[in-house]
């Protein structure tokens, strides 16, 4: 099992999925990865060896920024945004979407579990 970026990727998949397990990767960046180390989209991540492993850290630490340093980026520019009070900053205080989405029916992810009318009492 290869464990790059603190991540060990998943046996049994095409590299192009396997890679997108890494937090700050998606499948097209993956594919651009893979592009430039010339390893096939299809190729398993069981059958990596560790010259292949050493190659895609190395695209990875010059030009992707992944793992704790994204999420970190990620968190600060919310608290960013709320610390300013803009309109997006406050969508995201008040944990309600913040891209224009209507909440009338929708948004029970950020908005938690319904509160029915026996819960009111």
């Amino acid at each position: 099992m290869a464990r790059i970026a603190g991540i060990d990727l998943p046996k049994n998949k095409h590299m192009d999925r396997a890679l997108t397990y890494i937090h700050g990767i998606g499948l097209t960046s993956a594919r651009k990865i893979l592009d430039e180390v010339d390893l096939p989209y299809t190729m398993s991540s069981d059958d990596l060896d560790g010259e292949d492993v050493n190659r895609i850290r190395k695209v990875l630490e010059a030009e992707y920024v992944v793992e704790g340093d994204r999420r970190r980026a990620v968190s600060m520019d919310i608290k960013r945004l709320t610390d300013l009070g803009c309109y997006r900053g406050r969508r995201h205080r008040m944990g309600l979407p913040c891209r224009g989405q209507k909440t009338k029916t929708n948004a029970r992810t950020c908005k938690g579990p319904r509160r029915g009318a026996s819960r009111r009492k």
